[in-house]
């Protein structure tokens, strides 16, 4: 389209009380201002300004076309938002607290190695969220209450679950090698409870059938990272998620003695829905592929 600085211009001076105020809201002399007008005015065959000595309005003609230019330098800013937006090469992430210190932190530099023109943001919260409300792009949670929101609800892994505490700690309730007939014979449990899940204990004991063991001592603590680490410091037993407790296993900071059996819950990420950003689905893919290997591989069932 011919003209485009002239309808800037206008569109500037049409929301002016004057020229000499579109200028210098352009940066531009008063004369450069009705210069340009005056070539929109010849383009178009009609006056678009009245004057009034300093001051101008528009003509009937120019408040048509002012409506025009407006919705036209709208759109225009519009597709330059979702440019700006469309490259930012940020992803805003919610993850559950315990999970994002114990698993995703120590692995995150991976991603970061695959992808490094995508910068992940994290948070650490838990339970339900409002995505755009809070300005988060994925949420990262255990599948393990109701959702108000409809997202897409993408799987990442089967959630397994069992106690563990410090080798030293079992020595003292049970002076034998952890295997499948681990016995108790010198004192009873301590269990160690998170008001984060508050039913951990009663749940797995009834699904491993192994209720006897809620006969012992418990300690509580306000949130499941605190309970995990108590474990490894010697003063109990608590139920481990396996992907939260996988590296502590490996090096031998912790022990299963009785395995790991399902939880009936899912890890899952939260999206909006019907879109397919290429930035998040290499991350989910990522995070898919990390927690593949999460599966316990030599449960005591």
């Amino acid at each position: 389209m011919r003209h485009l600085k002239a309808f800037q211009i206008f569109h500037i001076a049409a929301t002016s009380r004057s020229f000499t105020e579109a200028a210098t809201k352009l940066c531009l002399t008063h004369g450069a201002i009705s210069k340009q007008i005056k070539v929109l005015e010849d383009y178009v065959g009609k006056p678009l300004f009245v004057r009034h000595g300093r001051h101008v309005s528009l003509t009937s003609d120019g408040e048509t076309l002012a409506h025009y230019t407006q919705d036209a330098f709208r759109t225009l800013q519009a597709g330059i938002d979702k440019v700006m937006t469309s490259s930012h090469t940020a992803i805003d992430v919610s993850c559950e607290p315990t999970l994002t210190m114990r698993w995703l932190m120590p692995r995150l530099v991976d991603f970061q190695d695959q992808h490094p023109d995508i910068d992940v943001r994290l948070s650490t919260a838990g339970g339900p969220v409002n995505l755009q409300r809070a300005g988060f792009s994925l949420a990262i949670r255990r599948d393990d209450f109701a959702l108000d929101q409809d997202y897409d609800k993408v799987h990442l892994v089967e959630e397994w679950v069992g106690p563990v505490c410090s080798p030293e700690y079992w020595q003292t309730v049970c002076p034998s090698e952890p295997n499948e007939n681990a016995s108790l014979k010198a004192s009873p449990l301590r269990l160690l409870h998170t008001h984060t899940r508050a039913t951990a204990w009663k749940t797995w004991a009834t699904d491993a059938k192994q209720t006897v063991l809620l006969d012992g001592q418990h300690r509580h603590f306000d949130h499941f990272y605190f309970c995990l680490q108590a474990a490894i410091d010697g003063l109990g037993i608590a139920i481990g998620s396996y992907p939260l407790v996988k590296d502590d296993l490996a090096r031998g900071a912790l022990i299963a003695p009785f395995g790991f059996i399902p939880s009936h819950h899912d890890y899952v990420v939260y999206k909006e829905r019907h879109t397919d950003d290429l930035q998040h689905t290499a991350f989910i893919r990522w995070l898919q592929q990390q927690l593949s290997q999460m599966i316990p591989t030599d449960s005591i069932n």
